[in-house]
């Protein structure tokens, strides 16, 4: 009995060593791959061959999205992680409406994006004068979080064009165990552009990649990402006929995302 469990142990240890080495692996390919092949290059010829800014942003996004793709595949491949997506048919159809979702690990935008070929994202501003993400973003059209005057018409250009923006209303990724808190900005944009919201759920057992954590302090036991797309938040039914009120309708939005992002 001792025996096998020092040998279940060894094997343990041995597997965390090796995604450890395949992390490492996979984050270097997805560095080269993402600031010199994407951001040096491709976007670079985009922008001298592409004047229409609307066609230059969904070539981008969707060039991102296969560069995720192939992203996941390996790391997946290599026994890094493990992910199921489920209900991801309501997402092929889903215009002019904002993609909710909970952010419990760095890998919940990737595997998002990677089945969103035309996904606006909000970004924090800070990020646009970064020296190598910040042409990705620009290029892809992803929207800074600002001022709300900004903001806004930003919003109302990509919805009215049958655009999705995907946004993590908690400002941060969660801490394990703890309640979900939002803010309110995801229920702002929504009420005053009239877009619907998709709800979606990301579960990752055990928890990898959380705040403040490491990119090689990865759990024993291989990650298990499950997202599940779930309903879709008719945004009508939280407007107010008076202008005034949009802000108790804001909270009262905000709560019900909150009790549903809470859930699982």
């Amino acid at each position: 009995m001792d025996n096998k469990f020092i040998m279940a142990n060894l094997l343990t240890k041995l597997n965390q060593f090796w995604r450890i080495i395949a992390t490492a692996f996979g984050f270097t390919l997805f560095g080269l791959g993402g600031l010199l092949i994407l951001s040096m290059i491709w976007f670079n010829l985009l922008r001298i061959f592409v004047w229409n800014k609307t066609k230059r942003n969904i070539i981008a996004q969707y060039s991102i999205s296969l560069s995720f793709r192939f992203f996941i595949w390996i790391v997946k491949s290599l026994g890094v992680i493990n992910y199921q997506f489920n209900g991801l048919e309501k997402l092929k159809h889903d215009k002019h409406c904002l993609v909710v979702a909970n952010h419990p690990s760095l890998l919940d935008f990737v595997l998002l994006a990677s089945v969103m070929p035309r996904c606006d994202c909000m970004v924090k501003e800070s990020l646009l004068k970064n020296f190598f993400i910040g042409g990705i973003i620009k290029t892809a059209g992803y929207i800074p979080n600002t001022e709300a005057n900004k903001m806004l018409p930003y919003c109302q250009q990509t919805l009215a064009s049958d655009g999705r923006i995907l946004i993590f209303p908690e400002g941060t990724r969660s801490i394990p165990g703890k309640t979900i808190e939002l803010q309110r900005g995801a229920a702002n944009i929504a009420l005053r552009c009239q877009a619907d919201i998709r709800i979606i759920q990301i579960q990752c057992n055990p928890p990898m990649l959380i705040k403040h954590q490491k990119w090689y302090d990865v759990p024993p036991q291989k990650p298990y990402f499950n997202i599940t797309v779930t309903e879709k938040i008719a945004i009508a039914d939280f407007l107010s006929p008076n202008e005034e009120n949009i802000s108790v309708s804001a909270r009262r939005l905000t709560r019900y995302l909150t009790s549903k992002l809470n859930q699982e």
